[in-house]
């Protein structure tokens, strides 16, 4: 299984694309990242082939601070627009093979969803020439209470009715864990379909060698799922330095059975 440093929670005490390098130096497969722009697309792309890492994925633009995307904000349709095009094109430039299109905080509301999928579908076909993928990813209530996609039921729905090819789930292990949903039945069920997946331990966020969620178990099921992609290491680590992987190689075994 290949694990996927998030530069966005790891490595954050350096640049960017000294952050590569050093996942590659501490055994990640791969990285993805958060809100890469002040780095040039080019120089990312060549950090990451130098380390022999492929670039997951990026999120588009969160918003103005506090918020947590556009895409489902009914007056923001232009911005949202904008700030998805900026994605598409920074990750078809950079090398990366998804972007997760955040949503925002609404009032979960008819018009919100309205504009939800209509800019769903705009990255879609957005995407399509490069041959990316668009990801969506539900957030628990008790950490962003306003969130417009808080559960899976609501991502599945929105998937469905849109039925592009280029449109997936990224299942967070740490929000379905803070959902109270069984993970490893969840990953067993959904891992061929994903489109990303993601670790931190519940509830604190920590890394994930400790917590409510058996790792070892939920990335067992996900490998024997058929799962085809890498697992994101999104945690707050406890400090800069070594040891912050110390549960990469245990992890990677166990998912693995080796």
């Amino acid at each position: 299984m290949r694990f996927s440093a998030n530069l966005g929670f790891l490595y954050t005490d350096r640049p960017l694309l000294q952050a590569v390098a050093d996942a590659a130096a501490d055994g990640f497969d791969a990285v993805e990242c958060h809100f890469p722009y002040d780095t040039p697309p080019a120089e990312l792309r060549a950090a990451c082939t130098a380390a022999g890492l492929p670039l997951v994925g990026l999120n588009t633009r969160p918003g103005n601070a506090g918020e947590f995307g556009l895409a489902a904000l009914p007056d923001r349709i232009p911005e949202a627009r904008a700030a998805i095009r900026e994605a598409v094109d920074y990750a078809a430039e950079a090398g990366a093979g998804a972007v997760h299109v955040m949503a925002g905080l609404t009032d979960g509301g008819t018009a919100a969803e309205a504009a939800y999928r209509d800019n769903l579908a705009f990255a879609c076909d957005a995407a399509r020439p490069a041959g990316l993928k668009i990801l969506i990813e539900p957030i628990n209530r008790f950490d962003i209470p306003d969130y417009h996609l808080h559960d899976l039921a609501h991502a599945d729905g929105v998937i469905a009715a849109l039925g592009a090819p280029e449109l997936g789930l990224m299942f967070d292990c740490y929000h379905a864990g803070r959902a109270r949903l069984d993970v490893p039945a969840e990953l067993a069920a959904r891992g061929p379909g994903l489109g990303h997946v993601q670790i931190a331990a519940v509830p604190d966020r920590g890394a994930p060698d400790h917590g409510e969620v058996d790792y070892p178990a939920a990335l067992a099921a996900l490998a024997a799922s058929g799962y085809p992609g890498a697992v994101g290491a999104e945690y707050r680590p406890d400090g800069p330095g070594a040891g912050q992987t110390r549960w990469l190689a245990p992890l990677r075994a166990a998912a693995t059975n080796e």
